[in-house]
């Protein structure tokens, strides 16, 4: 681990940029605008190899460049990220890469984040929304103190948003129902018994979501994980 200061890693981002790698965003619908074209697992090692730093993480923020906003995700510390910070990330989000990192890497790890995917949830924005919901996946997997009742509101959520039409909306609740279900027996029955009810509404997302999840959920190798 070294100090690298602000001018630096923006340095080492524009060094590492790839024309290839910016064609292969496009292609999963990620915007290039501003984008260098490094992948998340060549900024995982620059994560590494500068450690985290909170002041970093928000100057890198700011610059407005995607991949130095992944970086920014992996470095900053979630014991320093306030709510304020959280709503002012959260509402530039511009793609699914920066949504779903942001909030696998740091998001689900502050405070905050049980807070924040029910409101988040409820929000218009598509990525804040989506958020929302990235955020109940990323934390029935990566947070191994919830309980199962701390889970209930997320099933609210999943049945009251499962109608939302857009991609990056339904995707992300089908994640979080699959996710909630595979972390134990009793959370399973429940996500079961809830994609059945949202398989009732006859829209195609709402039994898109449904179906797909009751495929997972209810197959031999989920089960037997699960011990039911």
């Amino acid at each position: 681990m070294y100090t690298m200061n602000y001018t630096q890693v923006i340095n080492l981002l524009r060094s590492n940029s790839s024309e290839k790698n910016i064609g292969n965003m496009k292609r999963v619908n990620i915007p290039t605008s501003n984008a260098l074209g490094i992948s998340i697992y060549t900024l995982r090692t620059y994560a590494k190899e500068i450690g985290k730093n909170h002041k970093l993480a928000l100057q890198l923020w700011n610059s407005d460049i995607h991949e130095a906003r992944l970086l920014a995700c992996l470095i900053d510390d979630p014991l320093f990220v306030s709510e304020e910070q959280m709503e002012q990330w959260v509402i530039s989000f511009n793609s699914w890469d920066i949504c779903d990192q942001c909030c696998s890497n740091l998001f689900d790890k502050t405070s905050f984040a049980i807070k924040k995917a029910i409101e988040w949830s409820q929000r218009e924005e598509e990525f804040v929304k989506r958020a929302g919901f990235v955020l109940m996946a990323c934390l029935s997997v990566h947070n191994k103190n919830m309980n199962n009742d701390e889970f209930s509101p997320f099933f609210d959520c999943i049945i009251r948003e499962s109608n939302d039409k857009r991609n990056f909306v339904k995707k992300s609740v089908n994640w979080a129902l699959r996710q909630i279900g595979k972390r134990n027996a009793r959370l399973n029955q429940k996500a079961v018994e809830v994609a059945e009810t949202i398989l009732q509404n006859d829209l195609n997302t709402t039994k898109w979501i449904a179906k797909n999840a009751l495929v997972e959920l209810t197959s031999d190798k989920i089960q037997k994980r699960i011990g039911n």
